[in-house]
């Protein structure tokens, strides 16, 4: 029997903490992923802040399940001193919120280096490989900084694949995890659909560092993020290796408030659709639809 509990980005459904609260009370969603709080993104908060919304959540029996940071969302090129310091102020807010994980990237690269082959399989023929492998060896520098201080805080570092930066693809995930044996996955089906990617093949491959899953879908035509279960993510065939844990919904259903803070140096919002008349609407059949599912 599948044993699950569900977290979600409860931004998606309103940007208030409190209006967050009623949708994931309304849903019966037990942890908040938490990115986007009363018109802050959560790297940018307060430690005062975080502590009302910590007393806000603790008051409806509700947790942080993780901090949906945008760390390594920055260009490998990018001057990574104030990123790290910024980092460092964020896992404090991750003491005072109570969770123990936050998601992390791994920095925007140039288009070439990620349709290159992955290093673990770099051959002379390569026009790429020298180049990928000096970009590979400044991701992990960065990352394993970011690993080294999240260490020292007691916090998991659970890396995403996001399309544009250097872990977009499955392959080169796994070069990453087999380089910081520290550093987890959060799969995210949808994103990999969007790269071209096989999502069964990917979650065999990585599911030895799996830590948890963001549940999205999305039709591998278009790009266009769908309900779980409506695309071609495979969902349900991936979640049968998965019988327990935590699932993190992710909806993408509708344009929200704050989406631009979140995708610096994208444009996501091809993709996602407004078929939903309001964002908890959106956010409803996105809890809904992963449901059905499990």
């Amino acid at each position: 029997m599948s044993v699950y509990r569900l977290a979600a980005f409860a931004d998606e459904a309103d940007p208030s903490i409190d209006g967050q609260i009623a949708a994931l009370l309304r849903n019966s969603v037990d942890f908040l992923e938490i990115r986007g709080v009363d018109g802050q993104n959560i790297a940018d908060i307060s430690n005062e802040k975080a502590r009302e919304v910590r007393a806000k959540l603790d008051a409806a029996g509700l947790s942080v399940w993780s901090l949906g940071s945008p760390f390594g969302k920055i260009g490998i090129h990018d001057d990574f001193a104030p990123h790290l310091e910024k980092f460092r102020r964020a896992l404090e807010n991750c003491a005072v919120l109570g969770c123990t994980r936050m998601r992390v990237f791994s920095f925007y690269v140039d288009r070439k280096i990620i349709e290159s082959p992955p290093v673990s399989k770099g051959f002379a023929g390569n026009p790429f490989f020298a180049e990928k492998k000096a970009i590979f060896e400044e991701v992990k520098e960065r990352l394993s900084a970011f690993l080294e201080e999240a260490g020292r805080a007691g916090i998991t570092l659970c890396h995403e694949n996001e399309k544009g930066i250097y872990g977009e693809r499955a392959a080169d995930c796994l070069d990453l995890h087999e380089a910081l044996p520290g550093l987890k996955a959060v799969f995210d089906p949808a994103n990999y659909i969007q790269a071209g990617e096989d999502t069964v093949r990917a979650a065999a491959l990585l599911k030895p560092y799996i830590e948890y899953m963001h549940i999205k879908d999305a039709l591998s035509v278009s790009g266009e993020i769908v309900p779980a279960g409506r695309g071609d993510a495979h969902i349900e065939e991936i979640l049968k290796c998965y019988r327990k844990g935590v699932l993190t919904v992710e909806p993408h259903l509708r344009v929200f408030k704050g989406l631009e803070q979140i995708e610096r140096g994208t444009d996501r919002r091809s993709e996602i659709g407004n078929a939903f008349a309001t964002a908890n609407e959106a956010f409803d059949a996105a809890c809904g639809a992963l449901k059905k599912l499990i």
